[in-house]
């Protein structure tokens, strides 16, 4: 049994209007690709069979020290024409956030300066909390000790990482708010509620800014490299306790840290990780949801994805957050030897972009399955394993709050 969760003043149908409605853009930007795809396949298919009969004409009336060079140029021409006609017919070069070259990003101050997205706020102003003093925004709160911090992620195989600069003002301030809701319509607030309190804070939100667009100029040619990115470098967080104890309700209970706090604590539970990654994948332009199982007091994300791959028909991939995990994979064995059987509650953060179909990962994710319900593996299963730790950073234990 699913429990849908709703925000404050949604009803259960117009949360499944609004999921509707994701999985609608997210149809139409699959057939898109696959309309592109099919399209390199037919321009791939002419030139193999029409490339050795160009080639016999050259070479009987040119010879082969023009052919060479002029070859060349044509390969040069041909990938040119895939492009800017076959892939994309209107494309414009954009930034990682899809912004036209020279011009504002909606997510002010930044610019599309030649493909790279920089501040620039006399040009395209501050979000509300900041001020401008050259081309940067400071915040309220931008100050304090300043923290430089790298967060290492895997891509393809490959460590990498990305620069992030924090502040205690703003670690101060978030601590200081307070953690009850108070709700006008008299209803209790629901886990939802306190997720959003978290992931929304807009002194935040000016502050993480920074990160998610250092990850769209890291990839800014691939929306799916940009999740994969954020999604390992979330993973890759040490889990752990922040150890504060707050009062709730006259009693003693564990501090829920804000998506910030876990960066700069660079530690975080199940559930701080998973606003987090929630946080980054809604501002990179995903459709996300949490999942949450009451039975094992365990929080994941949900990222927009093809129905067939998708959790139980949810219209959203399982993402593991507490340690290095697959796309989809919801198929774990966490440190105490337990599995995540019980039923789970869906808490719909934002509507979206979807992951498109074909990724690697919904395969390696069954393969990873069948290599680790086996007792015994052969030379060949053993190597399959260790390619596909390699490829995703795996290998870390997986735990439950």
């Amino acid at each position: 049994m699913i429990d849908i969760q709703k925000k404050d003043g949604d009803t259960k149908e117009e949360t499944s209007k609004k999921i509707s409605a994701g999985e609608q853009k997210s149809s139409e930007a699959g057939g898109a690709d696959a309309a592109a795809g099919e399209k390199l396949k037919l321009l791939w298919n002419s030139i193999k069979e029409n490339f050795p009969k160009v080639k016999n004409f050259f070479y009987a009336f040119i010879g082969p020290k023009v052919m060479i060079p002029m070859i060349s140029t044509m390969v040069l021409f041909i990938t040119l024409v895939v492009l800017l006609i076959y892939v994309h017919p209107n494309a414009v070069p954009a930034c990682g956030d899809g912004s036209p070259y020279a011009s504002c990003s909606a997510d002010k101050p930044y610019y599309c300066s030649y493909g790279v997205l920089v501040e620039n706020a006399s040009e395209c102003g501050c979000p509300p909390g900041s001020t401008g003093q050259g081309n940067s925004c400071i915040s309220l709160y931008q100050n304090g000790s300043v923290k430089q911090a790298n967060f290492s992620y895997v891509l393809d195989g490959k460590e990498n990482s990305a620069n992030f600069t924090m502040y205690t003002g703003l670690y101060n301030y978030l601590f200081s708010l307070p953690d009850s809701i108070t709700s006008s319509d008299g209803k209790l607030p629901q886990r939802a509620d306190f997720a959003l309190k978290r992931i929304n804070e807009s002194y935040q939100k000016a502050l993480l800014a920074p990160l998610v667009k250092e990850i769209e100029n890291l990839v800014p040619g691939s929306k799916v490299d940009q999740a994969r990115v954020a999604i390992s470098l979330v993973q890759n967080i040490p889990w752990g306790s922040s150890g504060k104890k707050i009062t709730f309700g006259g009693f003693k209970v564990d501090y829920s840290r804000y998506p910030y706090q876990v960066l700069y604590d660079n530690q975080g539970l199940c559930e701080e990780k998973s606003e987090l990654l929630a946080f980054m994948l809604r501002d990179l332009g995903y459709g996300v949801v949490l999942f949450y199982y009451p039975q094992e007091n365990h929080e994941t994300v949900g990222i927009k994805c093809p129905m067939s791959e998708s959790l139980n028909g949810t219209g959203y991939c399982f993402v593991e957050t507490s340690g290095p995990a697959i796309i989809s994979d919801s198929n774990l064995v966490y440190a105490n030897g337990e599995k995540l059987n019980s039923s789970f509650q869906v808490v719909p953060i934002s509507n979206g972009i979807s992951l498109p179909t074909g990724l690697a990962e919904y395969g390696d994710a069954k393969k990873l399955t069948r290599l680790t319900d086996k007792e015994w593996l052969n030379p060949i299963s053993s190597m399959t394993l260790n390619a596909l730790e390699k490829k995703y950073g795996l290998g870390q234990a997986y735990n439950i709050n």
